[in-house]
C-alpha cells in the first residue's frame, strides 16, 4: 500500500515535467512569424498650378435710371396759352428747338411797342439837340465877328470924339450896341454849356429806354418755349386756352442724350474696389484733385436690367461721381455712373432703351492686376494642401487679402509653380503619399473667372 502510494506521488511531477519540456520543444522548434511591414495608400488628388493671373476686382451695386438733363419747365411771363405742339404728350420725343407753346403775346407786343416808341423819341430828342447846338456854336462864331467889328468902330469913334469931329451921343449909341453884342455872346457860351449836360440826360434815358426794349423783347421771347435739347416728355400739366401766372409749371421733359444711375454699392464692397489702388493723401475739397482720383481708379461698368425677364442685353458706362455721404440704414455708398446714348441700337423685344425707373444692376471692374489667384476650394481655414515635390502631402497656412465669390487672392504662403491640391484628401496628414492629377479644365476656367467679363482672348497670349 505504502509502495502504491510513493510511485503515484513520484509519477505526478514527472509528467508534469515532460508536459513542460514537450511544449517548450514545440515552442522553439516553430518557425519564426513573418512580420509585414503597413503605409497608408497613395491617395490620387486633382492639382493646379499657382499662377500669377490678370485679376480684375468685380462688384455689383443697384440703382434706378434718372435722366442726366431733367427739364421741369414753368412760365416766365403770365397770359394764356394760345398753342401748344400736338405732340407734347406725355412719353413723345420732341428735337431741340422745336417750339412746343406759347402764349398769348398781344399784351407784351404792346409793351414792347411802347419801348420802341420811347427810344425813338428820346433818339429824336438827342439829334435835334445836336442840331441846335451845332447851330448855336455857328451864332457864337457870327456874335464873335460882330463884336469885334463893333469893338473896332468903337475906338475909332473915341479917337475922333478926341479932335470934336463926332458928338457924344454917336460914341455913347456905338458903346451900347458893344455892350449888347457882349452879353449876346455870354447868352450863346452859356446856352452852348448846357448842350453837354442836355445831352447826358438825353443819353441816359437812351440807355433806359434801351434796356426797357430789351426786357420787352426778352419777355416777349419768353413767352415762345422751345426745347433745348432732345427730349422725351414726361407730365404736362396746362392745356391749350388755359390761363398761366408766372412761375406755373408746364410740362416735364427728360434728356436723351445721356442717363444716369445712382448705383448703391455696400462699403465693403467699394473697399474691395479700391483695394491695391495707390495709397496717398488727397484734397477731396479739390475738384482738381477729385477727378484726378476717379480717373486713377479707372472703374468700368456694365449695366443690365434687373427684373426684365429675358433681357441679358448690356450698357457700357463710366463713373462720373460718388455720393456725398453713406446712407446709414443700408451702409451703403453711392455710385454715379452715367450711359451716353441710351436710345441707340433698340432692337424691339430684345434690346429696351433705358427708360427713367428701371431697376439695374451696375457690375464694377477694376482694370487687370496681376495676382495670385486660387478657387475658394483650395482653401481649409486659412490653410492650403500642396502636392510637394516628391508628391507628398504639405499643409501650409497662407495669407489671404481678397475673396471675390469663388476665387481668393493670395498675399504670402504659396510661390507661383507650386502644385495646389482641389479635391477632397482623407485622412489630412503631412507626408501622405500622392498621385496628382493635373485638372486643366479648372485652371482654364479659373484664369476665366479671375479676369471676369472681359475679352478673353488676352488669356491665350
Amino acid at each position: 500500500m505504502i509502495n502504491k502510494m510513493l510511485k503515484k506521488s513520484f509519477m505526478l511531477p514527472l509528467i508534469i515535467v515532460i508536459a513542460l519540456a514537450l511544449v517548450i520543444y514545440k515552442m522553439k522548434s516553430r518557425p519564426a512569424i513573418e512580420h509585414q511591414v503597413l503605409s497608408f495608400p497613395t491617395k490620387t488628388v486633382e492639382v493646379i498650378t499657382a499662377k500669377v493671373l490678370p485679376f480684375r476686382s468685380r462688384a455689383v451695386a443697384y440703382g434706378h435710371v434718372e435722366p442726366s438733363v431733367l427739364l421741369n419747365t414753368r412760365t416766365e411771363v403770365g397770359g394764356k396759352i394760345s398753342y401748344i405742339h400736338p405732340a407734347l404728350k406725355r412719353g413723345a420725343s420732341l428735337s431741340k428747338d422745336t417750339v412746343v407753346l406759347r402764349i398769348e403775346p398781344t399784351a407784351l407786343e404792346f409793351s414792347l411797342d411802347k419801348s420802341k416808341a420811347g427810344l425813338a423819341g428820346s433818339e429824336s430828342s438827342l439829334q435835334q439837340l445836336k442840331v441846335e447846338e451845332a447851330s448855336t456854336r455857328r451864332l457864337l462864331t457870327i456874335a464873335q465877328q460882330n463884336l469885334q467889328t463893333e469893338e473896332k468902330e468903337l475906338a475909332r469913334l473915341q479917337q475922333i470924339l478926341q479932335q470934336d469931329l463926332v458928338a457924344r451921343s454917336t460914341v455913347d449909341a456905338e458903346a451900347q450896341k458893344v455892350l449888347q453884342l457882349r452879353q449876346q455872346l455870354e447868352d450863346l457860351r452859356g446856352k452852348l454849356a448846357s448842350y453837354a449836360s442836355r445831352q447826358a440826360a438825353i443819353k441816359a434815358t437812351i440807355k433806359q429806354s434801351q434796356t426797357q426794349l430789351s426786357q420787352s423783347q426778352d419777355t416777349l421771347g419768353r413767352s415762345e418755349i422751345k426745347l433745348p435739347f432732345d427730349a422725351r416728355i414726361g407730365a404736362v400739366l396746362v392745356e391749350k386756352g388755359e390761363y398761366v401766372s408766372i412761375g406755373n409749371p408746364l410740362f416735364e421733359a427728360l434728356g436723351t442724350q445721356a442717363i444716369e444711375i445712382n448705383a448703391q454699392l455696400p462699403i465693403r464692397q467699394l473697399y474691395s474696389l479700391i483695394a491695391g489702388t495707390e495709397k496717398h493723401k488727397i484734397n477731396l475739397q479739390n475738384p482738381e484733385d477729385l477727378q484726378a482720383e476717379f480717373s486713377k481708379i479707372q472703374l468700368e461698368a456694365s449695366i443690365s436690367l434687373v427684373r426684365v425677364e429675358g433681357s441679358t442685353e448690356k450698357w457700357s458706362g463710366k463713373l462720373v461721381r460718388i455720393g456725398e455721404s453713406i446712407d446709414p440704414t443700408r451702409d451703403t455708398a453711392t455710385l454715379v455712373v452715367a450711359v451716353d446714348n441710351p436710345y441707340n441700337n433698340v432692337v424691339p423685344g430684345q434690346r429696351p432703351p433705358l427708360l427713367k425707373g428701371m431697376y439695374t444692376a451696375v457690375e464694377f471692374y477694376t482694370p487687370p492686376r496681376d495676382m495670385l489667384v486660387l478657387p475658394r476650394k483650395a482653401i481649409h481655414q486659412g490653410r492650403v494642401y500642396i502636392a510637394n515635390i516628391d508628391n507628398n502631402l504639405e499643409i501650409r497656412a497662407v495669407k489671404i487679402t481678397h475673396t471675390q465669390g469663388q476665387l481668393v487672392v493670395i498675399g504670402d504662403g504659396i510661390n507661383a509653380g507650386e502644385k495646389i491640391i482641389i479635391s477632397d484628401v482623407i485622412p489630412v496628414m503631412e507626408g501622405l503619399p500622392l498621385k496628382p492629377f493635373h485638372a486643366d479644365s479648372v485652371e482654364k476656367q479659373l484664369a476665366i473667372d479671375a479676369l471676369g467679363n472681359a475679352d478673353t482672348a488676352a488669356l491665350n497670349h
